[in-house]
């Protein structure tokens, strides 16, 4: 794949993924007041736990079968058995999510110390089983480096539940509660329609003749490793949910508030970049992939580190924007906030600016090592990246002087020990696969010498 040809799929789906964000984006101003503080933090605090569920039911597989079907199609095999086998079991796996959701509802609502989020996690939970059948669809394009139909089904996705979830929450205003659970119902509707795109879209696909046989358990050893390195980082924002919530709660009653800013306000920002270049992140895993299932190994570290390269110059310029014009921001987007909840999220948004670069960045490089098949690089770095989260926010937030700002200033340091990690990882074994590559191609020649010696000596003697 040539860099002109990666720049226009990683630009198909970063404009799918940008619109869809924008979209979002949008959403979320009239959406937040309409819902007001309270409302938007029971909101993001559901949100948690149903990212944790995707990312084990779904979140790592359009990454991860992308690279399966990427290799098929480098090896010209077909593909039917192998998305029909995707589809059955990523399904059910996807039925244990919502079940799961369903039963630990009353549980963490407690936890959280919000009862009234048990009804937000049934509203949600339908939701787990359809976003996997997505993943598979989504995968399969994308490994035929066909990455329309992804984007296209992120914008019917937020469409639809933009425009469902504003008709609930205004129907509902005077009732947070009710309005967050009809909010919630929306999404469900919003996969609905995403599905049924994807699934039309499918059926129209020209099928390969050939197709072989393919087990179950080659796919789970595909996406295992990708989808446990996905389920780190919102299984960390779950446990943020109530770590950081508990700890506010210590010395003020606004803790939810002040946790629906940084989540819904401040972390909703900085994750823009990183949504912009998602694309970049997608359509580099079927181009690494191929490279090294042709023994191409540098030919996939250049691929790498020119995403790694187109990463940053777009996300650079993003971190600086939110840094130097935050108060702006705030005032365009959250003009309904009072002066002091926007002089808070002012302050979460310059604090959490520089990880509108690094985690970008890190998205990509995550992408590159499971293109080369070392998913479990990005999860051991992003692991570390948390540890060191949590370390700081045990330490910071305690402190009423530092308040929710200890959770940005813990968030912002995170992401560079990740970010170091995977570079390394992602150069170290480029420069394996070549010393392996040179180490076989010298034995193989010392061999032919051998060979053509000891052909030589038997015509002489002959």
């Amino acid at each position: 794949m040539k860099h002109a040809s990666y720049l226009k799929s990683a630009a198909v789906l970063s404009f799918g993924g940008f619109a869809a964000k924008a979209i979002g984006a949008l959403y979320r101003i009239p959406l937040a007041n309409l819902l007001g503080g309270y409302g938007m933090g029971l909101y993001q605090m559901t949100y948690p736990l149903f990212c944790v569920l995707l990312t084990f039911s779904s979140a790592g597989i359009p990454a991860a079968f992308s690279r399966v079907i990427a290799r098929e199609r480098a090896e010209g095999r077909g593909h039917a058995a192998t998305v029909r086998a995707a589809l059955g079991m990523f399904f059910l796996l996807g039925v244990c999510g919502t079940l799961v959701m369903v039963l630990l509802a009353p549980v963490l609502s407690a936890a959280q110390g919000e009862h009234a989020l048990t009804v937000c996690y049934y509203a949600l939970a339908p939701s787990v089983a359809l976003v996997a059948l997505i993943a598979v669809f989504r995968g399969y394009f994308q490994g035929c480096n066909d990455m329309a139909p992804t984007a296209l089904s992120e914008i019917f996705e937020q469409v639809v539940k933009a425009a469902v979830g504003l008709f609930f929450s205004l129907r509902y205003r005077e009732d947070p509660v009710r309005a967050v659970a009809f909010t919630l119902i929306a999404v469900t509707l919003s996969e609905t329609v995403a599905l049924g795109y994807l699934a039309l879209r499918y059926r129209g696909e020209r099928r390969m003749p050939f197709c072989r046989t393919v087990a179950g358990g080659e796919i789970v050893r595909a996406a295992a490793p990708v989808m446990f390195a996905s389920a780190l980082l919102p299984l960390s924002q779950t446990v943020d949910s109530v770590l950081i919530v508990r700890l506010l709660s210590r010395y003020t009653d606004r803790a939810v508030t002040l946790y629906g800013l940084f989540s819904g306000g401040a972390v909703a920002l900085i994750n823009l970049p990183a949504s912009v270049c998602y694309g970049l992140a997608a359509a580099i895993v079927p181009a690494v992939s191929e490279a090294f299932a042709r023994g191409e190994r540098e030919e996939g570290r250049r691929r790498a580190l020119f995403a790694l390269c187109v990463t940053a110059a777009l996300s650079l310029p993003c971190a600086l924007f939110l840094f130097f014009f935050a108060p702006f921001t705030v005032r365009a987007l959250y003009s309904s906030l009072s002066p002091a909840d926007a002089a808070t999220l002012v302050s979460l948004v310059r604090i959490g600016a520089f990880s509108a670069f690094s985690l970008p960045c890190v998205q990509t490089l995550a992408a590159c090592l499971t293109g080369m098949g070392r998913a479990k690089y990005a999860a051991a770095a992003m692991a570390a990246a948390i540890a060191v989260k949590f370390v700081l926010q045990l330490a910071l937030l305690p402190d009423p002087a530092l308040s929710v700002g200890g959770a940005a200033i813990a968030m912002t340091a995170s992401y560079p020990v990740a970010f170091f990690l995977d570079l390394y990882y992602t150069v170290r074994e480029s420069k394996r696969g070549e010393e392996k590559y040179d180490y076989d191609r010298r034995i193989g020649s010392r061999k032919g010498r051998r060979r053509g010696a000891r052909i030589g000596s038997g015509a002489n003697g002959g």
